[in-house]
Order: C-alpha cells, then sequence, then structure tokens
C-alpha cells in the first residue's frame, strides 16, 4: 500500500477507535441519548454501533485478503446491479456482448461473468471476482474489436491487483461514512446503506498511468492471444480521445476515470508495430 494511504487509513482507523471508545464510555452515562434526533425510527443520538464498526471497517481496509477483496467485488456486484438497469439475455445488447465474449469466460484463473447495464454513459469497469458490467453507451461508441480490447483492459486492472488497492480505499471510505452515519443524519445514513456505493468510488477514481499503460498492454495481449485486430486497441482509445474533446457524458464516463493520453496511443503504437 501506498505509504501515505497507509498512514491515512491507520490515522481513519484510531481516530473511529477513539470516537468509538468516547462514545461508548458516554453512552454508560446516558449522554448519547440526549444527543440528535431520529435515527431508524428510534429516539436517541449516536449510534455506537455504527461508530465501532466503522472503526472495524477502517481496520479491515488495511488487512484484506485476496480472497476478502473478492468476496466484497461479488456482493458489491449484486447491490450494484440493483441500483442500475440490467438488460435480460433477450436484449440485443446483451446477445452482442455475449458473443463478443464468448472467448472471454475465464482469464489468468478468474472467472468472468458478464452483465449489459443499459445507460448513455460511456463506461465499463470490472471487479476483483471476475465481474464484467459494459454500458451501452460504450458498446454504441465502440465496434466488436474495440469493445473487446476495452474489456480485456478492465480485466487487467484486476489481475495486476489495481482494482485491490481501490477496493481498500474505497472500504475506508466507505468506513467514513459510516461515521458520518452513526450520527444519526440522514445524508449519512443513506451513505452507509449500499455497497453500491464502494463500487461508484471504485469505477469513479482514476488510476495511475503507470496503471492505465500495464492494462492496455494486457487488453491488447487478449486481442493479440485470440488473432482479433490489434488496431483496434488504438482506434477505442482514438474514439475515447475525441469523446475527452467534447461532451463526456456523464462524470463517470470511462474518460473521467480513465482518461486517455497521447502516451498510451503512441505506446501500443508500438508495441503493435514490433509484431
Amino acid at each position: 500500500m501506498n505509504p501515505n494511504l497507509r498512514k491515512l487509513a491507520l490515522a481513519t482507523a484510531v481516530a473511529f477507535a477513539a470516537l468509538a471508545t468516547a462514545a461508548h464510555a458516554d453512552d454508560k452515562k446516558g449522554v448519547l441519548g440526549g444527543i440528535g434526533g431520529l435515527l431508524g425510527g428510534k429516539k436517541g443520538g449516536s449510534d455506537t454501533g455504527k461508530l465501532l464498526e466503522a472503526g472495524s471497517d477502517a481496520v479491515k481496509g488495511l488487512t484484506l485478503s485476496d480472497a476478502d477483496i473478492a468476496k466484497l467485488g461479488a456482493e458489491s456486484a449484486v447491490a450494484y446491479d440493483k441500483k442500475s438497469k440490467v438488460l435480460p439475455a433477450s436484449n440485443k445488447y446483451a446477445q452482442r456482448l455475449a458473443k463478443i465474449t464468448s472467448g472471454y469466460t475465464s482469464e489468468d484463473g478468474l472467472k468472468l461473468n458478464y452483465k449489459v447495464y443499459q445507460s448513455d454513459t460511456v463506461n465499463a469497469f470490472a471487479l476483483p471476482d471476475g465481474s464484467v458490467r459494459v454500458y451501452t453507451g460504450l458498446m454504441d461508441l465502440m465496434d466488436d474489436d474495440e469493445l473487446r480490447f476495452v474489456i480485456g483492459h478492465e480485466i487487467g486492472h484486476v489481475k495486476y491487483g489495481h482494482s485491490k488497492a481501490r477496493f481498500k480505499t474505497a472500504y475506508l471510505t466507505q468506513a467514513a461514512r459510516k461515521g458520518v452515519a452513526s450520527q444519526g443524519s440522514a445524508a449519512g445514513a443513506v451513505a452507509s446503506s449500499e455497497l453500491g456505493g464502494v463500487v461508484e468510488n471504485v469505477i469513479n477514481a482514476q488510476f495511475s498511468q503507470s496503471n492505465e499503460l500495464e492494462s492496455d498492454q494486457y487488453g491488447l495481449t487478449l486481442l493479440k492471444k485470440r488473432g482479433l485486430n490489434p488496431k483496434a486497441a488504438v482506434t477505442s482509445m482514438q474514439k475515447l480521445e475525441k469523446l475527452d474533446g467534447g461532451k463526456k457524458g456523464s462524470a463517470s464516463s470511462i474518460v473521467s476515470s480513465h482518461p486517455p493520453s497521447a502516451k498510451r496511443v503512441e505506446r501500443l503504437e508500438k508495441a503493435i508495430a514490433k509484431n
């Protein structure tokens, strides 16, 4: 973990632990009963249980194993699917994605599952358990091989461990939200109610340039491995660059979280030329 992130996480964990301890002590004196308004339909102030849970989550964010991350990814996928409009297998977009990904059911031991979200947002993401979600906005923009490259790129973020780091950060953020929720505010209660919030943090945060370059190479390698058009990697990036120069469509678009660059296009072109 990045040293600065570790320090921040440790500080968060200690702060929550201290807050929880103080709240618990005050609660014994009957202080908490007189603070705040309504929480969950019950009179009272801060929810000591949520404070303790927040402290626990902050610490857990530092020690999540690969198995923990995969489990959290699967649970988060279920939660986010409920928040999104998932298209049925009979839909033309779902059928196209099934055809495109027929050779992408397993990569390097990672079991993959796919769904299409009905949305004009130009985006796609992969979670640590192998859940891959593609938006119709991206499918409208890309041809089949370009879409395969983007999906391969997203899988690359999982295989190289980039997503694991994101999930740790997102988990700590969610813990902080639970700390806010423990004070009984309506906004805090909403923030702590869904694992989907973790997914939103994950797909909206930007990867580093080195992470992007690694995942670009992974996506390109998958195209070559299957005898598909490697130039689709370049043309897909060029389409995103054009999108970046105009209307992005959404704050959660792939352009916002994966900003294209001339360096990435140049690297892809050189990698294709070598072969």
